[in-house]
């Protein structure tokens, strides 16, 4: 029921039916075992949500990428500076249709964000070398802003690139947390609507490892919730109450924030009386949010913060 997402510039050419093999580039080291990657890959398949972006702050423009967050049909949000110097075919998202991925003649498939499902991943190896989320990622979804950028950066062969779109990354987060000693060790709820349906985010979820970073503790009574390799939990309207906390952080999905402005329960909630509730209404902000790259993350901290310190 929860889902939702998909950053500088090189062209990307077209291999010739007849040219020779591509050499071995990087191995890399994923949750599925390593991967030996092609050297200067030409045909890159960004099928992870956020992959797509991620590339493009790297330098490699993809060939095709999938719209997680369907931002206007090219995968990449407003927060993203670089665009496509071609348009890149898209691809589904949940349903992937190995086939079509296979007709694109990838010499990479990036695939590091994902529902990380093996028969998947190993169906898109035997198209091309996939990188698949990193070692240790325990959830469906739950790749961490920067290590999809080490990940996607190491086997591009751009390893210091993505350092330092990392340290950039981490000393917004630092600033972040200088400025706003409150934060710490205060409890947050995580929250979403979804066609009437209330669900809230548990530990290893972007949206709550970016809370987390800036020294919140997700709830305890949502987290004790938490189910294997699941990202989020759903809530019948009686538990309603489970969203209270500190700071509440909700963003509508699929409507407007209209959904949880009007919403009685949700607005009967002790932090929504007392202004502790901030609801992320706007549509730029709510998927830079849970977009999980490093110029989502970035947005969402210049945009977001500011309405958490009103909280």
């Amino acid at each position: 029921m929860i889902a939702a997402l998909a950053v500088v510039t090189m062209t990307a050419c077209g291999t010739d039916s007849g040219s020779e093999p591509a050499a071995d580039g990087p191995t890399v080291d994923t949750m599925f075992g390593e991967v030996t990657v092609p050297a200067a890959p030409q045909r890159v398949v960004a099928l992870g949500w956020s992959d797509a972006e991620t590339a493009l702050a790297l330098g490699i423009q993809p060939v095709a990428a999938s719209d997680w967050l369907a931002v206007g049909g090219d995968g990449l949000g407003p927060w993203v500076e670089e665009s496509y110097d071609t348009s890149p075919t898209i691809l589904g998202t949940y349903e992937i249709d190995v086939e079509s991925v296979a007709a694109l003649e990838p010499d990479l498939i990036l695939w590091t964000r994902s529902t990380n499902d093996q028969a998947l991943y190993e169906d898109l190896s035997d198209v091309a070398p996939t990188v698949g989320a990193p070692v240790g990622t325990d959830i469906a979804y739950g790749t961490t802003w920067d290590g999809q950028t080490q990940l996607i950066a190491d086997a591009l062969g751009k390893s210091e690139d993505g350092r330092q779109i990392i340290d950039e990354t981490n000393k917004k987060f630092d600033e972040a947390v200088a400025a706003n000693p409150q934060f710490a060790d205060k409890t947050v709820a995580v929250g979403t609507l979804y066609s009437g349906q209330l669900g809230a985010y548990v530990d290893g979820d972007v949206r709550v490892d970016f809370m987390k970073r800036l020294g919140f503790v997700n709830k305890p009574e949502i987290q004790t919730l938490a189910e294997p390799n699941k990202y989020a939990i759903t809530l019948s309207a009686e538990n309603t109450a489970a969203l209270d906390a500190d700071l509440t952080v909700m963003f509508p999905i699929g409507s407007s924030a209209e959904s949880i402005t009007n919403d009685a329960a949700i607005q009967a909630l002790p932090s929504a009386r007392d202004g502790r509730l901030v609801v992320l209404g706007d549509q730029d902000l709510n998927n830079a949010f849970s977009s999980a790259s490093a110029a989502g993350t970035q947005y969402a901290l210049d945009n977001a913060v500011p309405l958490f310190e009103k909280g």
